[in-house]
């Protein structure tokens, strides 16, 4: 049983009580509580204009933005897609639950994403798209990934569940590839208790996202074609125009922890950190760090003694995507060493506005050992 004492790795950020209280009475005048909703239009206006992009759509959760995203590509069955290991397993699943292969290419131990030279090799006559991950925010070689893309006729589908708020060269990171998905799920830096958006650069793009959420309904009559239903509802599309307008405060608050945390653990034998790419902005939405082999505790037992003291870090990403027990050791030969090597080393700190003081000092003191 969890007590009072607990830290966990983040916790959900929420507007004030009244606030959010107060934006929901309407919904009992109206009783419009989902089907693209008021709130449902206005976050999307709102959310397109502070990530700097063209248009989103807003879905239930990040994973059937995903999915969708996919989905909307048509690609042939059997279809194969260049992706990471290093990420959670719903990157994976989008892909093979669109009936498609996911390849999987090895990453940078620097950054954690998908290291651009070793994506060409894996390129066959089945290959579609590139599908690399913002892991912690650590924004992609998006220069060197789309210039292969365009090489070969692939399509980009960028999974930036992490990377909300975040630039790259001055634009919203949204922008790059064919199409980026973000998710709002409550453990995120943003979150709308669950949501996820595509981003749509085209007219076009936007209304097929549309179809599929909503059953390819186009009118009281008309089913078009053939969708799911992921349309996010009006209590969570007001919970995050409530967010968003504390966004900025819920950004400066996680800088201030993460550079506590920077420094300290800068000067701690044994514990490196992920080394962000230059020209990009970061949204602090985690604290990973990668416990070394001249470290006096592996990270499994340094994960045990945090918990000990009721700190709950998080194992990410392990085991490996690609070593999931549901992959039945499918990948178990491919050679994703850097991947694997991460897997076991790294670990995520607490981190969430309003962290006190007391307790970021504790986790450092116990990292100190």
């Amino acid at each position: 049983m969890k007590n009072n004492n607990d830290i966990f790795v983040t916790r959900s950020s929420m507007p004030p009580y009244e606030e959010y209280i107060e934006a929901i009475k309407p919904l009992w005048e109206t009783h419009w509580l989902t089907n693209m909703g008021v709130y449902h239009q206005q976050l999307e206006k709102e959310l397109a204009e502070y990530l700097d992009v063209p248009q989103i759509s807003l879905t239930v959760n990040g994973h059937m933005a995903l999915e969708l995203a996919i989905q909307s590509f048509d690609f042939p069955e059997g279809s194969e897609i260049i992706t990471t290991p290093f990420t959670f397993i719903s990157t994976t699943h989008a892909i093979v639950r669109n009936k498609l292969k996911p390849v999987f290419c090895d990453v940078k131990e620097s950054d954690g994403t998908i290291d651009e030279e070793k994506i060409e090799d894996l390129i066959t006559e089945k290959t579609v798209a590139i599908l690399p991950v913002h892991v912690f925010g650590n924004v992609c070689a998006i220069e060197k990934i789309q210039q292969i893309a365009n090489d070969y006729n692939l399509k980009v589908i960028y999974d930036a569940a992490h990377a909300f708020g975040e630039k790259y060269l001055g634009r919203g990171i949204g922008n790059y590839g064919d199409v980026s998905i973000f998710s709002f799920h409550a453990t995120k830096v943003f979150n709308t208790i669950e949501g996820g958006a595509v981003v749509c650069k085209t007219q076009e793009k936007y209304e097929r996202l549309r179809d599929l959420k909503n059953f390819g309904i186009r009118g009281e009559e008309l089913v078009a074609s053939v969708g799911a239903n992921a349309k996010m509802n009006e209590f969570a599309a007001i919970m995050g125009l409530c967010n968003l307008k504390h966004i900025d405060d819920a950004f400066s608050s996680r800088k201030k922890i993460y550079e506590y945390y920077e420094k300290e653990v800068e000067n701690i034998d044994g514990l490196s950190l992920y080394t962000p790419k230059e020209n990009a902005t970061r949204n602090f939405c985690y604290f990973p760090i990668k416990v070394e082999s001249d470290y006096s505790l592996t990270r499994d037992e340094l994960y045990l003694k945090l918990l000990a003291d009721n700190i709950h870090a998080r194992k990410y990403f392990y085991p490996l995507t690609a070593d999931q027990a549901c992959f039945k050791n499918k990948y178990k030969d491919n050679p994703l060493v850097t991947a694997r090597e991460l897997t076991i080393k790294s670990m995520v700190l607490p981190l969430y506005e309003g962290l006190e003081e007391e307790y970021q000092r504790k986790i450092i003191q116990l990292l100190k050992l």
